[in-house]
């Protein structure tokens, strides 16, 4: 059975004050993401992500948009909802000390019942690290910062006291109670698909891995994944393959012509044939998501530039996902 999961970038919303204006009410953007993850529970969506940045990045919105520091909102998510999974796409390593990362994990699994997906990866918004005080590592070492950090949070997940040292980053006789609740440890997702580094680190490291792009793309991916498997000695099929893009629903061909005029009004361009967004009817939805499917996509996460309104949760569990598991 095809599980899916939503994905909500933007905490801007309709009734908010225009782009560049201070939101009068901070707490109405923290209600409308729980109102849409709440709801993403209701009709059966598997797992809820948000970004980990805290600057709006360039293709979302504009930088002055609010956004949600990811692991507060989620810890509040957590205590209002029951089943829906829990996740960053994706977390920065630079961002946090790995140990205090594992930490942050351990605990909003806890407060969850087992319910975290942790989702990382190397970090990439230079105009974040430079405007809250980080060093922006070249790439090299922003993606040996990320192979210490899985195997310091792994350690701490499931050793007692671990030790760690490494070239960046060092543990000593470490103390993470209490323990995640997920057995062995809650579930890695990596995120990006550099075939040489990155992909290398899903089959070493991860129970999940998150790429972008339209099925050509996939499958190729996904064929490079199975090789890095094989040289770790790892059954690929142990890894599950999700997929995040974005999809924009309509009831009639009418009200797809509005919806991609206001969200796109370039015209789409470049967005479905690179980047793999969906956009159609219902019938036309399960068409792209399947040639998805087809191309390996386990785990489809969409995030709908309307989702505010529910419609579009509404029409893809009623209309789309049953079809793609029938």
């Amino acid at each position: 059975m095809i599980k899916f999961g939503i994905q909500q970038p933007s905490h801007t919303f309709p009734q908010m004050p225009p782009r560049g204006e201070r939101p009068a009410d901070g707490h109405a953007v923290f209600r409308n993401v729980q109102r849409i993850a709440q709801e993403a529970e209701r009709v059966g969506f598997d797992s809820f992500w948000v970004m980990d940045h805290f600057i709006q990045i360039p293709f979302v919105g504009a930088a002055e948009e609010p956004i949600l520091e990811p692991y507060t909102a989620l810890a509040a998510l957590a205590a209002a909802t029951s089943r829906i999974r829990l996740g960053t796409m994706v977390t920065g390593t630079p961002y946090r000390n790995p140990a205090h990362l594992a930490k942050i994990g351990a605990t909003l699994d806890v407060i969850s019942n087992g319910r975290l997906f942790m989702g990382i990866g190397a970090g990439w918004f230079e105009r974040e690290f430079n405007a809250y005080g980080w060093e922006f590592p070249p790439l090299k070492d922003r993606m040996g910062r990320l192979r210490e950090a899985l195997q310091i949070i792994i350690k701490m997940w499931t050793e007692e006291r671990p030790s760690f040292q490494g070239k960046y980053y060092t543990i000593a006789d470490v103390i993470c109670e209490p323990r995640p609740v997920q057995r062995p440890r809650p579930p890695i997702l990596i995120g990006g698909g550099g075939e040489q580094v990155t992909l290398r680190l899903v089959a070493q490291y991860a129970e999940a891995s998150n790429l972008f792009g339209n099925p050509e793309s996939l499958k190729r991916k996904y064929d490079i994944l199975a090789k890095h498997c094989a040289d770790v000695g790892r059954d690929p099929a142990s890894i599950l393959k999700t997929r995040l893009g974005q999809m924009v629903i309509a009831r009639n061909e009418a009200e797809l012509t509005r919806k991609l005029a206001r969200y796109y009004p370039g015209g789409l361009g470049n967005n479905q044939e690179t980047w793999g967004v969906v956009a159609g009817t219902p019938e036309q939805c399960i068409e792209q998501c399947q040639q998805l499917v087809d191309a390996g996509a386990e785990y489809p996460i969409f995030s709908f530039p309307d989702a505010e309104t529910l419609e579009p949760l509404h029409l893809f569990a009623e209309e789309v996902a049953p079809k793609l598991n029938a």
